[in-house]
């Protein structure tokens, strides 16, 4: 009976614990649906699951955005559009513990979303980010949290960086609101 279950739980696809919703503006508007992946990496999809139900990523930009490779945000320390540095934004996390890393055998794909870190496997906090194209240089090396099921378009549009290492120059664009769904 138990083989079954496994069996059955295999055939049905991943599993998902429960997912985002981002309200994107600037200029891309519109709404980006992920589901989040309880099943590989639960101590970070808690997390960021916490933070959102808090509204602590609500106003937090996208300061990080590189063509042809991802969008980052999530810095809830100083990515805020309102009153916070974006001189600093991508350097701060949350006042939550760092997560020791959760890395999976899946593959870092157009539309995965990804944990950032420093250079410290076990640095993961508020920070993610959503990939453009394919980077399986990544594999094995961050953890994957979730995947775009809705608003690629959205994803696709948001304002590219052109400062130093992708960095949004002048006005980014921003998660305006951040809802956790079932």
């Amino acid at each position: 009976m138990r083989k079954l279950a496994f069996v059955l739980s295999l055939l049905a696809g991943p599993a998902f614990a429960s997912g985002l919703q981002i309200e994107v503006e600037g200029e891309a508007n519109g709404t980006i649906t992920i589901d989040l992946r309880e099943d590989l990496a639960p101590a970070h999809v808690e997390q960021i699951t916490a933070l959102a139900a808090e509204g602590a990523y609500d106003g937090v930009v996208f300061h990080r955005v590189i063509k042809g490779f991802m969008a980052q945000t999530g810095d809830v320390q100083f990515g805020k559009l309102e009153g916070g540095d974006m001189s600093r934004a991508g350097m701060g996390g949350s006042d939550r513990p760092n997560l020791k890393a959760e890395f999976s055998q899946e593959r870092f794909l157009r539309g995965v979303v990804g944990m950032a870190r420093s250079q410290d496997f076990d640095s993961a906090n508020s920070q993610f980010f959503i990939m453009f194209e394919p980077g399986e240089f990544l594999n094995r090396q961050y953890t994957i949290v979730g995947e775009v099921t809705e608003g690629m378009d959205v994803v696709d549009q948001i304002k590219l960086g052109n400062g130093p290492n992708g960095s949004v120059v002048g006005r980014p664009d921003v998660m305006k609101k951040v809802t956790v769904i079932e």
